[in-house]
């Protein structure tokens, strides 16, 4: 056993043997002795993005610390099973301190996993080259993920690039980046796990943070990718804001049959680093799994789950 296996179980070790009310009366002793300059910071951020639970220590609402110590608890099993299917230490390490974070507050061990060398998604130690790629680029945003992509492998290596944005002005913007390049179809949908509407649920803090919901004001067509594609594909990349779930279901077909290569956001809510591993496994057993990390070491976002198809 090594110190990433060893701190590992120390923390799932607490998780069996603590009852659900000393895990979350553990995290709020700790949050409480933080600078209060941290959970200034830390409170404003859950307030401007809702995903995770509330938290205002002078109301005493400690309602994230009671979703995380339930989850804790419930998906310990699935904490293992995915630290087991994990398939470098690199991987293991970003999954012990994303846990040790949210759970003991260590901002150190935080920072250590981050990625600081390659683009955000593109690990050029899992995926060295590209070339002729059919990319699905879902929650595009700007388009800044794919510059990434070509920063990474270069204008050369695909052949065709769907880019899938709900909000409008992005898609704008967008047209006007890549008007110049041939074979990038940009397209104003959510993506889900069926074709129909769905709704534009604006984030006051950042754009970035739209996502689609069940009602609303501005409708927006709702597709599934494997409605809306019909040619193979070899990579999808999702960041939709807690939508991804959905979207996998809506691609269960093209991950089947053509096991593109996957990179999938797991932080918008507090079990989607458990459920949508177990999702892809349930799909297809020709995976691979990797975390890496993208984020800040205060709260731990910015996880991407990293889906290969195995070696024959």
């Amino acid at each position: 056993m090594n110190f990433i296996d060893e701190k590992f179980n120390k923390i799932i070790t607490e998780f069996e043997v603590l009852p659900v009310h000393e895990l979350r009366s553990k995290m709020i002793l700790f949050y409480k002795s933080l600078p209060i300059n941290i959970k200034m910071s830390l409170e404003n951020f859950l307030k401007n993005y809702n995903f995770w639970g509330e938290l205002e220590e002078k109301l005493g609402n400690f309602d994230i610390f009671d979703k995380k110590a339930s989850i804790f608890k419930e998906k310990r099993e699935d904490f293992i099973w995915l630290y087991e299917n994990l398939k470098d230490f690199k991987s293991k390490a970003v999954l012990t301190e994303v846990l040790n974070n949210y759970y003991n507050f260590d901002f150190a061990g935080l920072n250590n996993v981050a990625d600081k060398i390659y683009k955000h998604y593109f690990d050029l130690d899992l995926v060295p080259y590209c070339k002729d790629e059919v990319l699905i680029d879902v929650g595009a945003y700007t388009g800044d993920t794919v510059l990434d992509y070509f920063s990474s492998y270069g204008k050369d290596s695909y052949r065709l690039i769907y880019c899938y944005e709900i909000t409008a002005s992005m898609v704008e913007y967008m047209e006007k980046t890549f008007s110049s390049y041939d074979n990038i179809a940009i397209k104003n949908f959510a993506v889900a796990d069926k074709n129909g509407y769905l709704y534009l649920d604006k984030n006051n803090t950042s754009s970035s943070a739209n996502r689609a919901k069940n009602e609303g004001e501005v409708r927006v067509r709702a597709t599934s990718l494997d409605s809306d594609i019909k040619e193979r594909v070899s990579m999808i990349k999702m960041d939709i804001e807690g939508g991804e779930y959905s979207a996998l279901l809506g691609a269960k077909r093209h991950i089947q049959e053509d096991l593109p290569k996957l990179f999938l956001s797991v932080y918008h809510s507090n079990d989607d680093l458990i459920r949508i591993p177990r999702l892809i496994a349930d799909i297809s057993n020709d995976y691979d799994f990797y975390l890496r990390y993208y984020g800040g070491n205060i709260y731990a976002t910015e996880i991407v789950l990293i889906c290969l198809p195995k070696r024959k």
